[in-house]
């Protein structure tokens, strides 16, 4: 991990493979240039989006699964848990 990425929340996106289409809209949105089209086709014919992510630069921030037309994108977000945080008081309104 690279420094000063301590503070900065981690994730990974995973796409349906044989629902994308390939529109590389998802290329576009992340922020750190992480998703690329795959090299191989999908039964539909399309070259389908994967995460390249070597160094674990995915905050989880979920740009691609939003703009993705086709809703193919899921993203998991990497919690970290402190067991000595307080749990913060709940607000609830009526």
């Amino acid at each position: 991990m690279a420094a000063g990425r301590s503070s900065l929340a981690r994730g990974r996106m995973v796409v349906n493979e044989a629902m994308c289409k390939g529109c590389e809209l998802c290329t576009i949105v992340c922020p750190y240039g992480l998703i690329s089209m795959d090299t191989h086709y999908n039964a539909k014919g399309y070259r389908p989006a994967k995460l390249i992510d070597p160094e674990s630069r995915c905050t989880g921030c979920t740009l691609c699964a939003m703009i993705c037309p086709d809703a193919v994108i899921t993203v998991f977000r990497h919690v970290k848990v402190h067991s000595h945080a307080k749990p913060k008081p709940r607000i609830v309104t009526a």
